[in-house]
């Protein structure tokens, strides 16, 4: 039996959402040493002269070179799949949204990138909107259900729980974590990078004779890479700076402007931005946020069918 019209849309959300959690738990878990060593190279644990990777590697597996795999709790787990799945989610919810209710077309997906841009179709100002907020909106909603995670990840699981009593914040606050704002900011770069930018600029800017699964594999890469990441390791900086302020003393509520004087003062530009920083960024992130256009747009569309059959096969048993 096949599924109701009304119910194709929710369907497709859902087994996409769930798996891009599923590949996220998978791929962070693999990469889960870069991970620890971009989380210590961007914050005030890493001095900005020579050798910061060398640096950061020496602090991440100081305990051992499985140490930070002993890290990745229960928490961790949830929050991966979570983190992308509800981003997912999110995105395609708000897109659908916003493009009725501002009269534009949904971002593109799948096959679609392949085909030659639509003649009639424009950048107004209903699409940029939409465009912003979208992601903004996924990339926050994404870091209420992550960015606690990551702290735990950062400090380990038993200093996290010290700061946390510490601290001695609300049941929200606890849910959202510490260096909230600067872990939003910088999901929501790179939710513009994945679901906006690359498929809009491969769709309408790469050449057609050159469009392909594998150039949109490498393209997504490279726009992550040099685009994405560019813009997203001041954010993860400051989001490792805010934790080393926060967990003196046991535990202090953050100062982002104090944080942010102190760190320009003491180290200029380079306490945001430094090529061994964003190199270290790139090696965290590439491996799952910039082969997402590719695994969302190139993979999930081989199983849609058979996963939107089973739905119908189940809503006909529900149903009967």
């Amino acid at each position: 039996m096949s599924l109701p019209e009304n119910l194709v849309t929710p369907c497709q959300t859902t087994y996409r959402s769930v798996g891009l959690g599923v590949y996220a738990v998978v791929v962070r878990y693999c990469t889960m040493p870069l991970e620890k060593v971009a989380m210590i190279a961007n914050s005030s644990l890493v001095s900005s002269g020579k050798n910061q990777l060398g640096q950061a590697w020496k602090i991440a597996t100081k305990e051992g070179l499985l140490a930070p795999y002993r890290t990745v709790g229960p928490a961790s787990i949830t929050a991966w799949f979570l983190q992308y799945s509800v981003m997912g989610f999110v995105f395609q919810t708000v897109d659908a949204a916003l493009s009725v209710s501002l009269g534009t077309q949904r971002m593109p997906y799948g096959d679609q990138l392949m085909e030659p841009p639509s003649q009639n179709s424009s950048f107004g100002v209903a699409t940029a909107c939409k465009a912003i907020l979208a992601p903004i909106t996924a990339g926050t909603i994404e870091s209420v259900v992550s960015n606690r995670a990551e702290t735990q990840r950062f400090w380990g699981l038993g200093k996290s729980a010290a700061i946390e009593r510490q601290l001695g914040w609300s049941a929200l606050g606890r849910a959202c974590g510490p260096a909230f704002v600067a872990n939003s900011a910088r999901n929501a770069v790179m939710s513009t990078t994945s679901f906006v930018a690359t498929p809009l600029l491969f769709l309408h800017a790469f050449p057609q004779e050159h469009k392909s699964h594998s150039s949109l594999f490498w393209f997504g890469l490279s726009v992550n890479i040099f685009a994405g990441n560019v813009v997203a390791i001041t954010q993860q900086s400051l989001w490792g700076r805010v934790l080393n302020y926060v967990e003196e003393g046991g535990g202090r509520n953050a100062n982002y402007r104090a944080i942010i004087g102190e760190a320009y003062r003491k180290e200029g530009l380079s306490a945001f931005f430094t090529p061994p920083k964003w190199f270290a960024r790139v090696l965290m992130n590439a491996p799952i946020q910039g082969t997402l256009p590719w695994f969302y747009n190139d993979v999930l569309p081989l199983g849609e069918p058979a996963a939107l059959k089973l739905a119908g096969r189940a809503y006909g048993y529900v149903s009967s």
